[in-house]
């Protein structure tokens, strides 16, 4: 359809550099609606007259922002993160919402750099120091990095351009991403280790290029910190609540940890009295990563790129959710992309050994013609929780090969006897230690079916078979097969203040003649990490998990 004569009203909500907004209005296609800084309650009055609105961190895009978003169609974010961002209630209006991530990368490369450089050498105190009419040299030794091990956590672009300054700096490196197979990345020139903590005894300085989420909270503690080396320095400016806070202090006095250098943290801007603000071993900066002047120009434009691309229909370029892509589906396709992202959701904890192999089988004529947009489905769930970039169905594959995971999808335009079907199987390395010492952690199942009602049902995960509706807050718990685990696992929600909905249980027996069972629980309140963690140590119980799902409204 030609655009020759539509014009596409942008909606500017926060303060962008003046090159993105003179490029706009550059465009003859598009108008430019300049309302930097504006209210949460007078957004929701005006956004639904906007093709697109960009914003930076400073507006949130809520669901009550969204509750009647007109003839928006998409949500820029100049910048990376889309904290600001309610991205369900966008994904649920139709609304494409896009990042500018790449504009930022070496941006946010150089800051993290520029920190460990500056913590290294002690700069910030010497500053201090020389500013109050000091003059004390020997109190300020510094390190050079030269000859020293870096580690990398999270190994995606900006992770790269980390490891690329510092091979520069005649530093060895180390690098850590559940979705790198291989031995070695960067050609050769870092070695990649399998497991985060057999990473950190390993590294003179560590730094962080993860996202915040279930797999990355808190996962370098107190507990781990200990196991480094008493120089270690650890700089951190990816996300806020990677690196557990409080127990970064307590290393820090006690000698534990030599430094650290912050850009972000748990809560931003940190309390008056937070600990970190003044410590003598800790320089901190106040979110960086991405302020340059380049940066800022570069991410407003970009940004009004990517929103005047998706307009136009010229394809979209740095997509965040899956909005808008699945209007060609069918309502039973619709459902099976549904069920497939729950799938991929449930068993998305229980994978800890890395992804080599995604297999998605579906059986059934009418999802045939689905099998692509299913696929990449799955693999943008079990990717995008784990990745530093955004993960969605444009890109997810070239993603997966990135990271040497192969990828088939297998149809049969036969029915089971039960109507269509969906199996997702995930395989993971295969190295003799794997399969000695974690033989069931190599391989996970799980089936589900979608009947007449378009509702998603879990007919089996790893060989236990059920039929549950995967849906809220659930907790999946692998245990031995005795008597009193039902009992010992309430005791422990109940002293926890949490309600028990639903509960599910599946038997198997093993090759061994082992009798195991499989709980799963729908609660009313997402478990806080320490219940996890006394659920998992209890006596009988072999793996314990947690999952949120969405609601579902349908049928």
């Amino acid at each position: 359809m030609s655009t020759a004569t539509k014009t596409f009203s942008i909606l500017a909500a926060d303060k962008l550099a003046k090159e993105g907004l003179d490029w706009i209005e550059s465009q003859p296609d598009a108008t430019l609606a300049d309302h930097a800084g504006i209210d949460e309650k007078q957004l929701a009055e005006i956004i639904g007259q906007h093709d697109a609105v960009i914003v930076r961190s400073g507006v949130n895009i809520t669901a009550e922002v969204l509750r009647n978003p007109g003839s928006l169609k998409v949500i820029a974010r100049a910048g990376v993160g889309v904290d600001n961002i309610d991205l369900a209630a966008a994904t649920e209006k139709g609304i494409l919402v896009v990042n500018t991530a790449e504009a930022s990368t070496l941006t946010t490369a150089e800051h993290a750099f520029a920190l460990l450089l500056a913590t290294a050498r002690q700069i910030g105190p010497a500053c201090k120091t020389l500013a109050a009419g000091g003059w004390d040299r020997s109190k300020f030794k510094g390190r050079q990095l030269a000859g020293k091990t870096l580690g990398v956590v999270g190994f995606g672009r900006i992770g790269q351009a980390v490891a690329e300054r510092a091979l520069a700096f005649e530093m060895d490196v180390l690098a850590f991403d559940p979705f790198l197979n291989a031995e070695t990345a960067m050609d050769g020139r870092v070695k990649v280790i399998r497991d985060f903590k057999d990473l950190v005894p390993k590294v003179d300085m560590i730094t962080f290029h993860v996202p915040l989420n279930d797999h990355t909270r808190g996962m370098l503690n107190l507990e781990v910190m200990k196991t480094a080396r008493p120089h270690l320095i650890v700089i951190n400016a990816a996300r806020g609540g990677v690196v557990d806070e409080n127990d970064l202090v307590t290393a820090l006095d006690e000698g534990i940890i030599a430094a650290a250098g912050f850009d972000v943290f748990t809560t931003e801007p940190p309390a008056a009295d937070h600990p970190l603000r003044d410590h003598p071993k800790a320089l901190v900066t106040p979110h960086l990563g991405a302020s340059t002047v380049e940066a800022q120009q570069a991410v407003s434009i970009d940004a009004a790129k990517s929103a005047l691309a998706y307009l136009r229909g010229e394809g979209i370029k740095g997509a965040v959710n899956a909005g808008g892509i699945r209007v060609d589906l069918s309502p039973i396709q619709a459902a099976y992309a549904d069920l497939i992202d729950r799938m991929a959701s449930l068993i998305g904890p229980m994978i800890t050994r890395g992804i080599c192999n995604v297999t998605l089988e579906l059986r059934g004529s009418e999802l045939t013609s689905a099998a692509s947009t299913l696929e990449r489905t799955a693999l943008t769930r079990l990717l995008g929780d784990r990745l530093d970039s955004p993960v969605n169905l444009i890109n997810v594959s070239a993603l997966a090969r990135d990271r040497s995971i192969t990828c088939k999808t297998v149809t049969s335009e036969v029915d089971t006897p039960g109507g269509t079907q969906a199996t997702l199987v995930v395989e993971g390395p295969r190295d003799a230690v794997d399969t000695a010492t974690h033989p069931d952690d190599l391989t996970r199942r799980i089936v589900g079916r979608v009947y007449d009602d378009l509702r998603p049902r879990v007919v089996e995960i790893n060989g236990y078979h059920m039929d549950m509706i995967p849906r809220g807050d659930m907790i999946l718990l692998q245990n031995e097969d005795r008597p009193g685990m039902i009992g010992m696992v309430g005791s422990v929600m109940g002293e926890a203040g949490i309600n028990i909905a639903d509960m599910t249980i599946s038997r198997r027996a093993s090759s061994e003649g082992n009798v195991t069972a499989l709980m799963l629980l729908k609660v009313d309140a997402a478990p806080e990490p320490k219940v996890l963690e006394q659920v998992s140590t209890c006596a009988g119980i072999l793996k314990a998990a947690a999952v949120k799902l969405p609601s579902i409204t349908a049928g």
